[in-house]
C-alpha cells in the first residue's frame, strides 16, 4: 500500500466533506433563478459562502467563489492591475518575488508580454522569505499592486504578509495574497492581514478539486475576467452550489480543529526532520526551520537528482514530490530554491514531503526507513530517465 506523503499537491477529501457533496448534489436548481428550487439552491450557496468567509475572517460579501486558486490568483493580479490603470494615471510596477508559485510567475510574465506591466522582482533570502527593506524602498506611486505568497508552497517558509501590508497601505497599494498553501494549516485573518484580496483553494484542505475563493476587500476593485451574467462581484458564471457547499465544509472542519492539527502536523515535521538527518546526514533542510508551514519538510540530498528519488520512492511506496517543474521531460532545478541563491545541481536534488490529517507517526517511521536506500540508488544512477532509474533499482 503506497503512503501519501504529498498533502502540499492535494489533500484527499475528508469524509465529512465528501457527505455534504453527495447530499448537495441531487439539490435541483440553479442559485440565479427566482424560482422556489433556484432561491433554495442560492441560499444553500449563500449558507455556504457565510461558512468560508468565516473560516477566513472575511465577511460573505468578500468572497467571490471561483475554479480552484490558479483562477482565484489570476483573477487578483490581473484584476487589481487592470483597474489601477483604468483611469489617466499609470501604474504600471508590479511588486512580485521569484519564488512564488507559478500561477503568479506565469500570470505577471502574461501581463509584462500583453499588458505593460513592469516587473519589480522582489529579493529572498536563503530561507525563501521577501525582502522587507526591498519592498519598502521600492513603494512608489507607479506600484500597481503587490502579490506575495502567505507561506512559501515549496520550502514552507511564512511570509511577512502583515508587515508588507502596513508597508503597501501608506501608498494606497493593494496587496494581494496566495493563501493556498497556508489555509487550514495556519490561523488566517483576512481583516486582520489589512491585504486587498487572498487566495484560497478548497482541494488543499480535504474539499473537491475544481473550487476555490478569491477574498475581495470591500475597499478594493478588480476587474472580472470572466463577464456574461454578474452573478457574483468579481466573476460571472452558474455558480457550483454543491461544490461551494462541499468547500465550506472542509472549510469548517479545518479551521475549528486548526490548533490541534497544527500541534500534531508539527510533531510529525520535528520527527521526520530529525529522522532524515540521521538518516542521511548529508541532507539540508531549505526554510525556515521553526517558522513554516507544520506540515513541509523539504530537504536537498547532495549529489542525486530529486526526480530520481521521486521515482525510487514511488517504487518503495512513498508519495513524495520534488516541488519543481519537469518541461517535456527534463527535469529543471527549482526557481524557488534558485532564487533562494542555491545552484542549478544542488537545487535539483530537492524533495519535498509534506504532511496531513492522515499523516501518522508509523509512517513517517517507514518513509525514514526507505530513504538511504533510495539516496544511494539516486546517487548511483545518475540519470534523469524513469526507465533507467528504475533499472538501477533492485526489485523495480
Amino acid at each position: 500500500m503506497t503512503i501519501y506523503l504529498d498533502h502540499a499537491a492535494t489533500t484527499p477529501m475528508r469524509p465529512a466533506v465528501v457527505d455534504a457533496f453527495a447530499a448537495a448534489l441531487p439539490v435541483v436548481g440553479n442559485p440565479s433563478s427566482i424560482h422556489s428550487q433556484g432561491q433554495s439552491a442560492k441560499r444553500m450557496l449563500e449558507e455556504a459562502r457565510e461558512t468560508v468567509a468565516a473560516s477566513l475572517g472575511a465577511d460573505s460579501v468578500e468572497v467571490t467563489f471561483t475554479s480552484g486558486g490558479t483562477e482565484a490568483i489570476n483573477l487578483a493580479i490581473k484584476g487589481l492591475f487592470w483597474a489601477r490603470n483604468s483611469g489617466v494615471v499609470a501604474r504600471r510596477r508590479v511588486l512580485v518575488a521569484r519564488a512564488e508559485h507559478h500561477a503568479t510567475i506565469d500570470a505577471v510574465e502574461w501581463m509584462r508580454e500583453h499588458d505593460g506591466a513592469v516587473l519589480d522582482w522582489i529579493p529572498v533570502d536563503s530561507f525563501g522569505r521577501v525582502d522587507i527593506d526591498y519592498v519598502r524602498e521600492a513603494l512608489a506611486d507607479d506600484v500597481a499592486l503587490i502579490t506575495m505568497l502567505w507561506a512559501n508552497n515549496e520550502v514552507g517558509t511564512l511570509q511577512p504578509v502583515s508587515e508588507i501590508s502596513a508597508l503597501a497601505a501608506v501608498h494606497s497599494v493593494p496587496v494581494h495574497v496566495d493563501a493556498v498553501s497556508a489555509f487550514g494549516y495556519v490561523p488566517l485573518d483576512f481583516h486582520a492581514a489589512g491585504v486587498a484580496a487572498l487566495s484560497v483553494s478548497a482541494h488543499k484542505i480535504g474539499g473537491p478539486v475544481g473550487v476555490g475563493a478569491l477574498v475581495i476587500a470591500r475597499s478594493a476593485t478588480v476587474t472580472p475576467l470572466i463577464h456574461g451574467g454578474n452573478q457574483q462581484r468579481a466573476r460571472s458564471g452558474t455558480l457550483d452550489a454543491p461544490g461551494a457547499v462541499a468547500f465550506a465544509a472542509a472549510a469548517s472542519e479545518a479551521t475549528q480543529t486548526l490548533a490541534d492539527s497544527a500541534q500534531r502536523l508539527v510533531g510529525l515535521r520535528d520527527s521526520l526532520i530529525s529522522g532524515v538527518r540521521a538518516a542521511v546526514p548529508e541532507a539540508v533542510l531549505r526554510g525556515d526551520a521553526e517558522d513554516r508551514l507544520p506540515g513541509n519538510v523539504h530537504f536537498t540530498f547532495p549529489g542525486c537528482e530529486g526526480d530520481s528519488l521521486l521515482f525510487l520512492l514511488d517504487v518503495a511506496g512513498f508519495s513524495v514530490s520534488t516541488g519543481s517543474a519537469c518541461q517535456a521531460g527534463v527535469p529543471e532545478a527549482s526557481h524557488v530554491l534558485l532564487a533562494m541563491g542555491l545552484d542549478e545541481p544542488t537545487a535539483r536534488g530537492a524533495l519535498r514531503i509534506s504532511l496531513g490529517e492522515t499523516t501518522t507517526a508509523d509512517e513517517i517511521a517507514q518513509f525514514v526507513e526507505a530513504l538511504p536506500r533510495a539516496v544511494t540508488q539516486a546517487t548511483a544512477a545518475g540519470y534523469s530517465s524513469r526507465d533507467t532509474i528504475l533499472g538501477h533499482y533492485p526489485g523495480a
